[in-house]
């Protein structure tokens, strides 16, 4: 059975906790609208005429693909989490880069950046305009953190 998606939407946020950094990821999925799903990580690849839509409720409890990006830290730190994506030219798809880091949003754009330009070379395409979807956080004291970014796919043909 091949599974090929139709659609998908974007989704960033990020949050705190007192608790524990799984605390702060669980709150920062449920801010971005995807904490009552069952997350399955894929890698980088948007299906020729794969749509882009607005982000949508989903059964809760239902496996859900995506290409998640995910940083946690400690008090005090600057914590990004992010994607990039982008169109082939040809009109054959696309592709996901996805990074974290311990620092600001504006690097991490810059590395993600460097990531979509390698995939563009590596298979010798162009990229129509490069879309970013970026969380940056500066953990408040005694406060644990985490940044999500994700492109979520929901529906197949």
């Amino acid at each position: 059975m091949e599974l090929v998606p139709s659609k998908f939407f974007v989704t960033h946020s990020s949050a705190v906790s007192k608790t524990s950094d799984l605390n702060a990821f669980d709150k920062a999925l449920i801010k971005a609208g995807i904490g009552e799903q069952n997350l399955v990580s894929v890698s980088s690849v948007i299906p020729i005429g794969a749509e882009q839509v607005t982000p949508c409720e989903m059964s809760m409890g239902a496996v859900t693909h995506c290409v998640l990006a995910q940083m946690r830290g400690c008090e005090g730190e600057t914590i990004a989490a992010g994607i990039a994506y982008a169109y082939r030219k040809d009109g054959k798809g696309g592709y996901v880069a996805e990074g974290h880091i311990h620092g600001s949003a504006e690097s991490l754009r810059e590395i993600l950046s460097y990531k979509m330009k390698e995939m563009s070379d590596i298979r010798h395409v162009e990229f129509e305009e490069i879309s970013y979807a970026i969380e940056e956080l500066k953990i408040p004291m005694d406060n644990y953190g985490c940044c999500v970014s994700a492109l979520v796919f929901t529906e197949y043909r």
